[in-house]
């Protein structure tokens, strides 16, 4: 434990204050330390006798910081024996220093003492030895220090100026630079006496600014000048309640109080020894207006007295950091320094009210009248420049002011990047070869920064029209002075500086601005000639000194600034990420791998990262040789890249690989340094399967999202795939490639297809390679998943397919009979109607839909002459029709509902041209579009339907067709009616037969026969249930007669029939169909599936007959009563219905029976279970009678084990 006591040698009453702060480690180095609680270290122990002294105790050295006001303390160093090897005052701290070599740096506040003294000891067990050490001095007055003290602790607070190591140095410079100007003051110092006085004061500066460099640079450079200025600006107190507001509200006083009174010579000379031009600027804008052109003033009538070379140097720096100077609106400190000017203000000025933050605003702070101040002094100091290089300088800042705050446009477009960084590197080189330039030594980071302001000029106003005026005639004026001389120096064989560089390249564009500005502003005469003649002197300048411009052997530092600036992230550095990304030359160096490694995160852009992968493909298939694991670290850090983009982000970078690299994506140029991606493909994938859900989701695209821009074809085929074959899989895989819009890319390759690259993975992987019905079912449920993809939570999804684009491609090309496809296409084509119904848009426009519609229409055609196919060529069912028919109306609706989305004249020819086409097919299948073509063109029928319809000459119109002569009028009819069932109703409404007439009654029942023999192989199930209603509304009006013949029937039954009598006509009409068609004249009409299909037509009549059957004997008026009951005509129904069935088989191949069969049993479980449930009329006489009839008429069907099944069955009644 170390003790300290501090003790003063006479009695006097007073007080110390001790500031300590306590470090975990001992202190080796001077250096910024922590303050705490003056409570948190003292335990003084106060005695009033034979003199004062005041102890604590810390846990670590203590360190005591800051100084106190010594200024009548004489310098110097004192040596004692004992454990202190030495104490004494330094420049600007007292250092006591140990036997042990530790160090501690002390404050002392104390009362009035002429002498004190620091003690210092181990603590040892049992007792505490002092071993003291005397030092003598002055110590500063009670009021004094008082102030001071409280100065410090409201420092402590204010947090930005607190007294530390650095205000001590600063300290001290001032006092040896007052003790150097003793007996006078340094507020009377002249311009003369800093080159004798001034050097302790930047000396104190330069070390604080190299001690600090490390961890921030210029920025206690900046902190001093500020307190200086500050000091200079502060008005003496007038009063002690005057001093009390200051150290309360002025967070620069109690260290400003530090400093002796100066004047404004200490401070602008102190600014030009420091070479502090920018910082100077800087802290003059951040002055309020007022203050700032008072500043100003001051500092140009100090330039101009007694001008030196330095001094010209000095005020050109400032002009152009004036130029270049764009402010900082983020410095807390600069704000400071504002509202401290504000407090200092006189109250009538009109900014007297500080801001709430500091503004670098042209309103607040114009700059305009300070340039033309500037341009001012200049013509005063003129006659001082005698350099060469200082009056290129004095030339360069003159044509660049002109330019950029009169000449150039208001707001004047930036130059390129490439331009922009051409500029830096031209710059840089100059300074790298003009070993006089101040940049010269400097790092290339530093460079570049200054650099970047050199180049990038910018004006937020004009100069007054009176200070361009001057400026114009002043140029004049020195090019006629100078211009020989240094026209003579620039085309001398030494190098080119920096100066001359500036100069020729400020006139360059200034001579540009100048043409235009002659070319675009009115001016009176005098002054277009002032204007026009600078302009040839400018001109005829810069051509006898072309050469510098034009000498640009300097070495190429592009790509080294262009990585600087990345690095630091300096103004327009992402730009330079994209001449990074983009600089084929500069690709795979060291330099530029580390840079980008370094920098990753900048170059997590879309745009940069095709950038980059365009570069390395490019570079790596050239013939450069370049390491292949060097390739391979750039490839991945770019995918890292890549994979860290948002999802948008991802698609973008995608989109761009597929329209520059193709389907293959990166793997088509990068193979050979993309090893593994198969293995991470398959891994990829059984982890998706495993783990298909919406939870995974977000987790599975990033995955896909990877191996898609590697290689696109193989990723999507694969997932398509999958989604086709794996159960259940589909609606997860369909999300994952929904996140990706950039699928629907068409590639450049396949300019006369606009096939997109999701429909090209689609039909090169599965479609045509179904192998199961579930394997279609997926694959249309994939379909519509693309189509209507589900938005889930948190990731952006697009539909990958549009209507049109699936008509066109799975659905169009396969409308025929005898493709393979052609089902499924209308299962696709059917889905994507249905899906698409509620789009707000008409899509079908894009997908010409008269084509489409005249494609059904040519499959309905097929359909005419089913039968007459090759197997082979009926790739459709006949049952399908009626899909085909169903999609044809949906299309024709949906057509005719946005028929106002075509002109008039369109909509027209469109309907010509498919009227025109439909001559070319069957009659039947153009009947079907009457409602499409209504009003445009009249229905087109044989003539021989005339002849028994009464049809209007207005709707309808008759052609001759071949095949219907005469006698065919019923048989037109008949087609007619299987249309629809609106068509059905209107032939019926216009049929022509007279009830009254026996024979016509007849002869239309022979015709109908013989007609409906002929329509019913082409029938699809939906047409001759057209049919079926339509006969039994014929039955119904007397129209058609079918007599009941009696070859069935055993006894006469004395039973009342007449509810039954439409189902007994109808059952005994199919008998006399299928008699017909099985004769000798048509029973080789159709192939086995062609009687398949009949009989499953008939069967489906049949079983619609027994289910109205069991509805008129169960809620039939006959069924109110018991007396009135139906069981017995039912039962009779059934035994004839049966029968029927039975003979039908009896006349068929056994192999198209199996429907009749089945229906043959459920006809007698209904005989059976009615049979049983109604046992008190049936008397076991008749049972058996009904029992050996019924089988009687079974032992005719074969094979045996039908004909034992039905035997069987009747046997258990």
């Amino acid at each position: 434990m170390r003790l300290v006591m501090i003790r003063f040698g006479e009695k006097r009453q007073g007080i110390v204050w001790v500031f300590a702060c306590f470090h975990k480690y001992r202190l080796q180095s001077r250096g910024p330390v922590d303050l705490i609680s003056p409570t948190d270290v003292l335990a003084p122990s106060v005695h009033f006798g034979g003199g004062l002294s005041i102890s604590f105790q810390g846990v670590c050295d203590p360190r005591i910081v800051g100084v106190a006001d010594v200024r009548e303390r004489q310098y110097g160093t004192e040596s004692t024996e004992g454990d202190c090897v030495s104490v004494g005052l330094g420049r600007s701290s007292v250092r006591l220093e140990t036997a042990n070599r530790e160090r501690v740096h002390v404050c002392l506040w104390a009362a009035r003492g002429r002498a004190f003294s620091v003690e210092s000891s181990e603590a040892r067990p049992g007792r505490e030895e002092w071993e003291p050490i005397e030092i003598d001095g002055s110590l500063p007055s009670l009021s004094t220090l008082l102030v001071f003290t409280l100065s410090y602790l409201v420092s402590l607070c204010a947090g930005a100026l607190n007294i530390c190591e650095e205000i001590t140095i600063l300290h001290g410079g001032f006092l040896l630079a007052e003790q150097l100007f003793h007996p006078k003051v340094l507020a009377d110092l002249a311009k003369s006496d800093w080159e004798h006085v001034g050097r302790p004061i930047v000396e104190a500066l330069r070390e604080i600014s190299s001690a600090t460099a490390h961890s921030q640079p210029f920025a206690w450079k900046k902190k001093a000048l500020i307190i200086i200025w500050a000091k200079v600006l502060q008005p003496c107190p007038v009063s002690p309640s005057d001093t009390e507001t200051r150290w309360q509200e002025d967070v620069f006083f109690s260290v400003g109080n530090m400093i002796p009174t100066i004047n404004h010579t200490v401070l602008f000379e102190l600014l030009k020894s420091l070479e502090a031009s920018g910082l100077f600027i800087q802290l003059l804008m951040a002055l309020p207006t007022t203050v700032c052109r008072t500043e100003l003033e001051r500092f140009l009538e100090h330039m101009t007295t007694d001008t030196s070379s330095k001094d010209v140097a000095f005020f050109l720096d400032v002009w152009w950091e004036m130029m270049k100077h764009k402010g900082n609106q983020q410095d807390p400190l600069l704000a400071q320094f504002r509202m401290m000017a504000h407090k200092y203000l006189p109250s009538s000025d009109e900014f007297s009210h500080p801001p709430k933050r500091f503004k670098s605003d042209p309103d607040v702070c114009p700059t305009m009248p300070l340039l033309a101040m500037l341009l001012h002094g200049l013509k005063q100091i003129q006659n001082s420049i005698q350099c060469l290089g200082m009056k290129c300088c004095a030339l360069a800042n003159l044509a660049d002011m002109l330019t950029v705050f009169a000449l150039m446009e208001d707001d004047p477009q930036e130059v390129s990047a490439t331009v922009y960084l051409d500029k830096l590197a031209t710059v840089i080189s100059v300074w790298n070869s003009d070993t006089q330039n101040p940049y010269h030594q400097q790092a290339l980071a530093e460079k570049v920064k200054e650099a970047e302001r050199d180049v990038s000029l910018t004006s937020l106003a004009k100069l007054p029209s009176e200070t361009v005026s001057l400026g114009f005639e002043f140029m004049r004026s020195l090019l006629r002075e100078w211009g020989e001389e240094l026209q003579a120096m620039l085309n001398s064989s030494r190098g080119t500086s920096y100066d001359s560089y500036r100069l020729c390249d400020s006139l360059t564009s200034f001579s540009q601005n100048l043409k235009l500005y002659l070319d675009t502003t009115s001016l009176s005469k005098e002054e277009r000639q002032g204007v026009t003649e600078l302009a040839e002197n400018v001109k005829d300048f810069l051509r006898k000194t072309s050469r510098v411009l034009k000498n640009k052997s300097f070495e190429d530092i592009t790509a080294s600034i262009a990585m600087a600036i990345i690095e630091q992230k300096m103004d327009r550095h992402m730009e330079m990420c994209y001449i990074f990304a983009s600089e084929k030359k500069w690709a795979f160096s060291d330099e530029w791998v580390a840079c980008l490694v370094n920098n990753r995160a900048l170059f997590q852009e879309p745009d940069l990262v095709l950038k980059l992968l365009e570069t390395v493909i490019e570079v790596s298939t050239a013939d450069r040789a370049i390491p292949e694991l060097q390739v391979k670290q750039v490839i991945g850090l770019i995918l890292e890249c890549y994979a860290d983009l948002s999802l948008p982000d991802k698609n973008k970078v995608l989109s761009g690989v597929l329209h520059s690299w193709g389907q293959k994506g990166l793997s088509g140029k990068l193979l050979a340094y993309l090893e593994g991606f198969q293995e991470d493909l398959n891994t990829t994938f059984n982890q998706l399967t495993q783990s298909a859900s919406e939870q995974g989701l977000a987790k599975a695209v990033a995955s896909v999202a990877r191996l898609v821009i590697v290689h696109p074809e193989i990723t999507v085929k694969k997932m398509c795939s999958m989604a086709v074959l794996n159960l259940g899989t589909h609606k997860f895989l369909a999300q994952i490639l929904t996140a990706f819009p950039a699928l629907r890319f068409v590639g450049e390759q396949e300019s006369s297809s606009s096939t997109t690259f999701m429909v090209s993975c689609l039909k090169e992987a599965i479609w045509t390679k179904f192998s199961t019905p579930k394997e279609e079912r997926q694959f249309l449920e994939l379909l519509s998943c693309l189509l209507n993809p589900v938005k889930p939570q948190g990731i952006p999804v697009a539909a990958l397919l549009e209507p049109d684009e699936v008509l066109k491609e799975f659905v169009l090309p396969f409308l025929m009979l005898d493709v393979e496809e052609v089902d499924l296409s209308l299962k696709i084509f059917i889905q994507t109607l249905e899906a698409s119904a509620c789009l707000e848009e008409y899509w079908l426009q894009t997908c010409s839909p008269f084509p489409l519609i005249f494609s059904l229409c040519q499959l309905l055609n097929g359909f005419s002459k089913y039968w007459q196919l090759p197997r082979e060529k009926r790739c459709l069912s006949l049952d399908r029709k009626d899909l085909v028919i169903h999609i044809l109306e949906l299309l024709c609706e949906i057509v005719l509902a946005n028929a106002e989305t075509f002109s008039p004249d369109t909509w027209i020819k469109s309907l010509s041209w498919l009227h025109r086409k439909l001559e070319q097919l069957d009659w039947t299948v153009g009947l079907r579009l009457k409602s499409f073509f209504e009003g445009h063109f009249k229905c087109e029928v044989p003539a021989t339907l005339f002849e028994i319809c009464k049809l209007s000459d207005d709707e309808w119109t008759s052609q001759v067709h071949p095949g219907y002569g005469p006698g065919t009028g019923l048989l037109a009819w008949m087609e007619c009616c299987c249309i629809s069932s609106s068509i059905s109703e209107q032939m019926l409404s216009l049929l022509v037969v007279d009830v009254g007439n026996p024979e016509e009654v007849r002869l239309f029942s022979k015709g109908f026969l013989v007609a409906l023999v002929q329509v019913m192989p082409w029938c699809s199930p939906q047409e001759w249930q057209y049919l079926h209603q339509l006969t039994r509304s014929l039955l119904e009006r007397q129209l058609l007669h079918v007599p009941y013949s009696l070859e069935y029937i055993q006894f006469v039954p004395l039973l009342n029939l007449k509810p039954f009598a439409r189902e007994l006509q109808l059952s005994i009409l199919f008998l006399r169909v299928f008699q017909f068609l099985c004769s000798q004249s048509c029973h080789n009409w159709l192939p086995v599936e062609g009687w398949n299909h009949v009989v499953r037509l008939l069967c489906n009549s049949l079983t619609n007959l027994l289910d109205s059957v069991r509805l008129i004997q169960s809620v039939g008026p006959w069924a109110q009563g018991q007396e009135q009951d139906l069981t017995q005509e039912t039962l009779f129904v059934y035994t004839q219905v049966f029968c029927h069935a039975l003979h039908v088989m009896a006349m068929l191949h056994q192999e198209v029976c199996e429907p009749l069969y089945v229906l043959a049993l459920e006809i007698l479980t209904c005989y059976e279970t009615l049979s049983k449930a109604n046992p008190s009329i049936n008397s076991l006489l008749q049972k058996v009678n009904e029992q050996r009839f019924l089988k009687s008429i079974a032992e005719n069907i074969s094979p045996e084990e039908r004909r034992q099944t039905l035997l069987q069955k009747i046997s258990n009644f």
